[in-house]
């Protein structure tokens, strides 16, 4: 390969200027070695915030980040390799029902999640909340848990695009996360290093996403949903809302709860069934193992019914050394909060608007995500039995039971939640959560 040198690519990038392939993939293999400094990454970011990509760019960033470490081979595997990514949201405990609704369907599922980012919950997280869950096994175990069980939710490890761990951790400490082609080529390079086939978007917009109006939720889609296919993946993506809440519970352990629940049957909140139904709908028509939406409807229905879901979920959690028939003893394994207090409105009426991003931030402030990175926190700690918009509330029916490590903890988010939300005399005309389809 020919050697640039690093200045002339940012400055090119700075004017305007067209990044040949060539020119990508020398900066991308300066990334993994080390041999550019992080200030000379951090100015390709900014650059490229300002000045962005063009669908060859970021096909090209996105193939380079991809060949910067391992690419799985599942070329023995007989089934389609399928996965869902989200781009994050509050409540949002989508993977932990999906993954293993697809593998009852026939689908193999390689997910590759990351923690809460800001205000938004991480899957790992919630994972973590399960005593003795393997979110970073090695990437033996990784292949041999999607193989026997059909799918397994882990973390990045450091063999699948390198690259982007680098970029990713400069982009956040330098204000560039948002660049809509840095976004794409760091989902899309960790999907592809995984292996996949196909690949269906959760892009979610509102108040309680990243982006936070639907034409900047639909920009990324469409990026995404481009350069996927520019790299040869198929792939199609969601616009969901995140104007409330997703489900009933925000909160790690809480989530695995309801997840569970929803899995098990036990309970299954209407918003939440929609977003898992059409997300596997899309992913069994795009691994051909559905021929219409109507027909994977059914099939997602009966995955679910028949509780062969469930019965994977125990699977996964147990090969990743959780506990062994986790669902018959989850409340007894996961960890519980000391203090529980129903928060009740000042006054009665109908649930009209949340706050949702600060729904979750007062889950930071519980300690249940991170103000820095290097954080612990308590898997315990957030809000269950959320009421919903349209949802009667009043001294009957609380807007929510906060589960908090003190009292003091307790007081404050209720102080909190209460400030996020909105109430009136009529409830509001109810909207379906997801939103959009971009092919």
């Amino acid at each position: 390969m020919e050697d640039f040198i690093p200045q002339e690519i940012i400055r090119a990038k700075r004017d305007k200027g067209k990044l040949s392939d060539e020119e990508i993939a020398f900066f991308v293999r300066g990334l993994t070695d080390d041999s550019l400094s992080e200030g000379q990454v951090a100015a390709f970011a900014m650059a490229v915030y300002f000045q962005g990509l063009d669908r060859a760019e970021s096909v090209a960033l996105t193939r380079a980040m991809t060949e910067s470490g391992r690419v799985l081979d599942w070329s023995a595997l007989e089934r389609p390799l399928l996965d869902k990514h989200s781009t994050g949201g509050v409540g949002d405990k989508v993977s932990l029902i999906l993954a293993p609704v697809m593998a009852a369907c026939g689908a193999a599922v390689p997910m590759i999640s990351g923690r809460g980012l800001g205000h938004t919950g991480g899957t790992l997280d919630k994972l973590e909340a399960i005593p003795g869950y393997r979110t970073a096994p090695d990437l033996a175990r990784f292949q041999a848990v999607v193989r026997n069980v059909g799918c397994a939710i882990v973390g990045q490890t450091a063999d699948l695009a390198p690259a982007d761990r680098r970029l990713y951790a400069i982009r956040d400490v330098t204000a560039t996360v948002e660049s809509v082609p840095l976004i794409t080529a760091s989902i899309l390079s960790k999907k592809l290093a995984a292996g996949l086939q196909g690949l269906v978007m959760d892009v979610k917009t509102g108040n309680g996403a990243f982006m936070t109006d639907l034409d900047s939720a639909r920009r990324l889609a469409e990026s995404i949903v481009a350069v996927a296919k520019g790299a040869g993946l198929a792939c199609s993506a969601l616009i969901t809302d995140m104007n409330q809440v997703l489900g009933r519970t925000a909160g790690n352990a809480l989530e695995v709860i309801e997840a569970v629940d929803h899995l098990t049957g036990r309970a299954r909140d209407p918003r939440l069934h929609e977003v898992v139904t059409a997300l596997c709908s899309e992913l069994l028509q795009l691994g051909g193992l559905a021929e219409s939406a109507e027909d994977a409807g059914k099939a997602v229905a009966e995955a679910l019914d028949s509780g062969r879901a469930a019965e994977i979920f125990a699977r996964m959690v147990a090969a990743l050394e959780g506990p062994t028939d986790f669902l018959a003893k989850a409340d007894r394994e996961l960890p519980r909060a000391p203090i529980t207090r129903a928060i009740l409105p000042d006054r009665g009426g109908f649930v009209v608007g949340q706050d949702t991003r600060a729904i979750g931030m007062a889950i930071v402030a519980l300690g249940g995500g991170r103000r820095r990175a290097d954080q612990g926190i308590d898997h315990a700690v957030g809000f269950a039995e959320m009421a919903g918009l349209g949802e009667a509330v009043g001294p009957d029916r609380p807007l929510a039971v906060v589960h908090a490590g003190d009292a003091d903890a307790a007081a404050k988010a209720a102080q909190r939640l209460r400030a996020a939300y909105r109430l009136a005399a009529e409830a509001p005309e109810r909207k379906a959560a997801v939103q959009a389809r971009v092919p």
